[in-house]
């Protein structure tokens, strides 16, 4: 059984300000450190256009026109103050949407896949329902679960966020919805402010574990084992899907944690574990953040070292 990775070339098209932490280099960052002979055994291919069908699954079709509809013909446009669009942008969405969509159909198949890492830009979890925010258009991860339900009838899905920025969207799709628990671990207070532990939702399934700055990998790793672990595991899902944020490493500019790249190993190993366990080994992980190179490089690595090694 391998692992795939999926990248596109659309993601360097999707183009930010000068200085903008989300930028092109970081998709050519991964692909650098993932040419490594480490990984010569990876599945590597092409992510697939995502279409309107697997969108609406999740957003509103006013919500996904309307970002359509602001793609210049030329240069960037601000969306607001953090959330820029520019003419290839449209595009590496897309190919966000389908490669989550496409990864979920690589492991519920019986090819000889059995997990991915899609490294697509720009993220996803901010992004709400009917709101584009925090440089996310649409929520992918939301969008690859509600897939694998709607297209295999999974019937329990489980999403875990270690992105040290809560994410919002994705606990606002799921709020009210009792078949999809989301997990985060994440930094507060920090942007964009959401995430406290009380926040449960309507049926309890939503699972917030904000963390201190200055907070390293031990208390990452009891936090993971007192509270996420053991409320995964109890939940029995069909399939766990990670939100694969590597900025609360701790040279990211844009957070206060001090995670290293051995903590994401560990907590991709200790996710592949109840997923072997519970659901056929299926996962699915979709990049979200990591805004120093050099700490996204060797996280990225980490992580996908993990996932390869079952």
């Amino acid at each position: 059984m391998s692992t795939l990775f999926l990248q596109h070339s659309s993601y360097l098209n999707h183009l930010t300000p000068i200085g903008h932490p989300e930028r092109a280099e970081r998709a050519r960052a991964i692909d650098r450190v993932l040419k490594d002979e480490r990984f010569n055994a990876l599945v590597r291919k092409d992510a697939p256009l995502g279409t309107t069908e697997q969108a609406i699954l999740v957003h509103p079709l006013e919500h996904i026109l309307e970002i359509s509809a602001q793609i210049p013909a030329e240069g960037i446009v601000d969306l607001s103050a953090d959330t820029s669009i520019s003419s290839g942008s449209w595009a590496a969405i897309q190919c966000g949407v389908g490669g989550a969509c496409f990864a979920v159909d690589q492991v519920m198949t019986s090819n000889g896949i059995k997990n991915v890492f899609s490294a697509s830009r720009p993220p996803g979890h901010h992004a709400e329902r009917h709101l584009a925010m925090g440089f996310c258009f649409l929520n992918k991860v939301a969008i690859a679960a509600r897939y694998a339900q709607t297209k295999y009838g999974l019937e329990r899905v489980a999403i875990v966020d270690f992105d040290v920025h809560h994410g919002n969207g994705t606990q606002d799709i799921f709020w009210a919805d009792p078949t999809v628990m989301y997990c985060s671990t994440h930094q507060m207070p920090l942007f964009p402010g959401t995430g406290a532990a009380s926040e449960t939702g309507d049926s309890n399934t939503i699972v917030n574990v904000p963390m201190r700055a200055g907070s390293d990998g031990a208390d990452f790793k009891e936090a993971m084992e007192a509270q996420v672990l053991p409320r995964v595991r109890a939940f029995n899902p069909d399939m766990i899907i990670i939100s694969a944020g590597f900025d609360a490493h701790f040279r990211d500019p844009l957070g206060g944690l001090n995670l290293t790249e051995d903590d994401f190993f560990w907590a991709t190993l200790a996710l592949m574990e109840i997923a072997d366990e519970l659901c056929s080994s299926r996962i699915v992980s979709i990049l979200e953040g990591g805004y120093d190179l050099e700490g996204l490089a060797k996280s990225t690595a980490a992580h996908v070292q993990a996932l390869m090694s079952a």
